[in-house]
């Protein structure tokens, strides 16, 4: 026999978002936070659909991120206009191999692989997969924390357009594709922030209760 696991829920008890204080929160009607008055909730209201809404417009605006050009250059030589993937290449041939790389890992890799987590996160608890539970938990974990540092992104566009801010000889001016690029960041983080974790673990709560 497989033992039951003691989880708030099963206790009839609730963590507040906030303050993280567990209490018990009343039968009927909205229950707040004795601590810090937040309203109670067992689990975020529609979490798995606000998540998915967001991580979709990121992976739409982030096609028009990467081809669409950043920054345009005016300078005695003419007009450049640049994307991220050719800074990158310039900056690659020009010798500056470690810049090229950061930029390369903050704009294109960590990107990519931060919606590839989410949709798997998302896909599995949609499914009610008890797949890794725990496993899954780290990967949310630490998708939350690149969150908190991703507008380094936006910073590395920043300076890779401030090196080649040469006035008078040159002027840069910002495109479009930094736009995208910016809300590609801010949608991410939103569908980190709109999914609930706990969902990973209700499908092996659900398991268990069946077995005991």
């Amino acid at each position: 026999m497989t033992p039951s696991l003691h989880t708030a829920k099963a206790l009839g008890l609730c963590a507040c978002h906030t303050c993280g204080l567990v209490s018990r929160p009343v039968r009927e009607g909205p229950s707040s936070c004795s601590r810090c008055g937040t309203v109670l909730r067992s689990r975020k209201s529609r979490s798995i659909e606000r998540a998915t809404a967001y991580l979709i417009a990121a992976y739409i605006l982030y096609i028009p991120a990467n081809v669409l050009p950043i920054m345009e250059t005016h300078s005695v030589l003419g007009k450049e206009e640049n994307t991220i993937l050719s800074g990158v290449a310039y900056l690659w041939h020009t010798g500056s191999w470690l810049l090229a790389l950061v930029v390369f890992i903050a704009s294109l890799v960590v990107p990519v692989l931060k919606l590839l987590a989410m949709t798997l996160l998302l896909i599995t608890a949609h499914y009610q997969s008890d797949w890794r539970p725990l496993e899954r938990t780290k990967l949310y974990r630490l998708v939350e924390l690149v969150g908190r540092w991703s507008m380094l992104d936006v910073y590395v566009v920043a300076v890779l357009a401030a090196l080649v801010q040469f006035h008078p000889l040159a002027t840069v001016t910002p495109r479009s594709g930094a736009v995208y690029f910016g809300a590609v960041v801010v949608l991410s983080i939103l569908s980190a922030m709109a999914f609930d974790p706990r969902l990973i673990w209700d499908p092996a709560h659900k398991e268990s209760s069946t077995h005991a």
